[in-house]
């Protein structure tokens, strides 16, 4: 008897070849979901606010091994940040070009949808 498997293992793709995207920004991602914020300065207020058990338990979260020393790990986790917010304005931007590239023509008719 072959074994199901679990949703949460389960991989979805969108079929592109160019640049993959998650599906996040497919469906529309502001890009405030993963952080709670785009601004660098309230992140950084945000990390020293914690404690140093809140703020392991936040770059576990984000991915990144927790380590003793403070000043490290809020770095680590600040470029991280700045590694976000960098791929998704990319993302944005290759988002805004592609459809700002299209005649009127094409437009017209993708907007018949709506």
């Amino acid at each position: 008897m072959p074994r199901k498997n679990k949703i949460n293992n389960l991989h979805q793709t969108h079929g592109r070849v160019d640049n993959p995207v998650t599906l996040d920004q497919v469906w529309g991602e502001t890009g405030n979901q993963k952080y709670g914020t785009l601004d660098v300065n309230e992140y950084t207020k945000y990390l020293e606010d914690l404690n140093r058990s809140d703020l392991q338990d936040h770059a576990v979260k984000m991915g990144l091994v927790p380590i003793d020393n403070r000043e490290t790990l809020t770095a680590r986790l600040i470029k991280e940040f700045q590694k976000h917010i960098a791929h998704f304005n990319v993302m944005k931007n290759i988002k805004t070009q592609k459809t700002s590239d299209l005649s009127k023509e094409v437009r017209d008719i993708l907007s018949e949808g709506k």
